[in-house]
């Protein structure tokens, strides 16, 4: 369950964000010559935005059980004015591009010098009822992984050794792994190395990553010759499975992946705001490396 103290703590953050969003906002809109709404909604934005964080903090697996049964029961000393479920929907997803903000400029790491990437799919639907399904029709399609087939997208994510994210972007299901890296889309604040499993063996995205200043460091396929590795980087690399150990959270406890979606915009407001209750998390998994500087070696020079 989640604590009163968490609940106050998440809404002033995003409180503070939507005080400088809004205005911002507003003196960028277009007049279409409509009129325009004089009267202020019932609930605020940030009230909004933080109900749609808490919901994947809660361990709810839907979200009108959430609202009707929690919001409106348990938290009306929170949200003492709340509107209808079907309403509240409309609101959710209409503020989607204050939420997408809100977690690329205050939910995010910063880098270490020790980085991890990694996809992982986003099923938006089981594969029986691929050609039954009309909400992602033209939008999603089918991708391979290692756990076989699957109809949706890909969700690829850069953490640091702190199990923080850094960056974040999603791509089809049968768009390559290493086509972000390429564009650039992910790694514009990355620096020192970047850890990745086989999937990311490219000699030219090496070359290029290179000349940026990223050391990119993979495995070796069983077919190829093998090769010296630093012993940094070697443990490292065995420490990759804590990038899993995230993206499992993601979709088991922040439940980013599901199957319930009635549309597109629904799809990535849940996606978001499964990272943004990701990032305040207290306890993120880790890991625990320190060098030590020793004059050692010199005895056998």
């Amino acid at each position: 369950m989640i604590s009163k103290y968490k609940i106050t703590e998440i809404f002033c953050s995003i409180d503070e964000f939507c005080k400088v969003f809004e205005p911002a906002f507003q003196k960028k809109l277009i007049s279409d010559g409509k009129k325009q709404r004089n009267s202020a909604f019932k609930m605020s934005q940030s009230e909004i935005l933080t109900i749609t964080v808490l919901f994947h903090m809660s361990g709810y697996r839907t979200f009108k059980h959430f609202y009707l049964h929690f919001v409106k029961e348990h938290l009306r000393s929170e949200f003492p004015v709340t509107v209808s479920y079907n309403r509240f929907t409309e609101l959710m997803q209409s503020n989607m591009l204050p939420l997408v903000l809100y977690m690329k400029t205050c939910c995010l790491g910063k880098c270490t010098g020790i980085s991890f990437v990694d996809s992982t799919p986003l099923r938006v639907c089981k594969n029986k009822r691929i050609n039954a399904n009309k909400v992602f029709k033209g939008i999603a399609n089918v991708g391979r992984s290692t756990m076989g087939w699957f109809y949706g997208f890909k969700l690829h994510i850069v953490i640091n050794d702190k199990g923080e994210l850094l960056d974040f972007v999603i791509t089809q299901a049968n768009e390559d792994d290493r086509a972000p890296l390429k564009e650039g889309k992910v790694l514009k604040k990355i620096f020192g190395s970047l850890y990745a499993d086989k999937g990311y063996i490219s000699k030219d995205l090496l070359e290029m990553l290179f000349d940026q200043g990223l050391h990119l460091v993979t495995g070796i396929r069983n077919n190829m010759k093998n090769m010296l590795m630093d012993m940094r980087d070697k443990i490292l690399l065995r420490k990759r499975s804590v990038i899993e150990t995230i993206n499992d959270q993601l979709k088991n406890i922040c439940q980013a992946e599901h199957s319930r979606h009635p549309s597109f915009g629904n799809f990535l407001t849940n996606l978001v705001a499964s990272l943004i209750a990701y990032s305040f998390q207290e306890k993120k998994p880790g890991i625990k490396f320190e060098t030590e500087n020793t004059s050692q070696l010199t005895l056998f020079y």
